[in-house]
């Protein structure tokens, strides 16, 4: 008799940051190639505007039949599914500066930093991936809707943000979208 595998549930919060945003696509398109995982994606109003402008919108079907949009705070209700474990982890990725600074002042007013503190507070681990990272010189390229590369420049308050959030219970920064994979490589069952 052939053990039969358990599926391994995530929920993807995606804000709205180019930032990232073809990378993480393609890491998480990689990632449901197994049969053993399945995604659950809610986005950001924010984050439509910003899949669509990057012609990636409808790439996210091929991730999960499961796409939600936020329509508030809590709608839809992913914060009960989070806390009650329904899912080994909570993935934001990418997270704006915005998110990110919402989160380490404790203000949960949108889905995705919601989705953050309901899950924080049932001990579900949090992995974001912050737009700002520390470099040496403050710049960070990035990949515009047309391929073109295209350099950004780190504002101070964000970088403090990054590490405020590094230093929070509970979460996990990461900083680059291919760490996504050996994260869930720790969960499969």
């Amino acid at each position: 008799m052939s053990e039969k595998k358990l599926t391994t549930k995530i929920a993807w919060g995606i804000s709205g940051s180019g930032d990232y945003m073809p990378e993480t696509v393609q890491v998480m398109k990689k990632i449901v190639k197994r049969s053993d995982v399945k995604v659950a994606i809610f986005l950001s109003k924010s984050a439509v505007m910003v899949l669509k402008w990057y012609g990636l919108f409808n790439e996210l079907e091929s991730i999960s039949p499961r796409i939600m949009v936020e329509k508030g705070p809590n709608e839809p209700f992913i914060a009960g599914p989070l806390q009650v474990g329904k899912f080994k982890f909570l993935l934001i990725a990418p997270a704006t500066a915005n998110t990110v600074a919402k989160i380490v002042n404790g203000i949960a007013d949108t889905l995705i930093t919601n989705a953050v503190s309901q899950a924080n507070k049932g001990n579900v681990p949090i992995y974001i991936l912050p737009v700002d990272q520390e470099t040496e010189t403050k710049n960070v390229t990035t990949i515009l809707p047309t391929g073109e590369k295209f350099e950004l420049t780190m504002r101070d308050i964000d970088l403090k943000n990054t590490r405020k959030l590094k230093r929070m219970k509970g979460i996990t920064v990461i900083t680059r979208p291919l760490e996504i994979e050996k994260i869930l490589k720790r969960y499969m069952s």
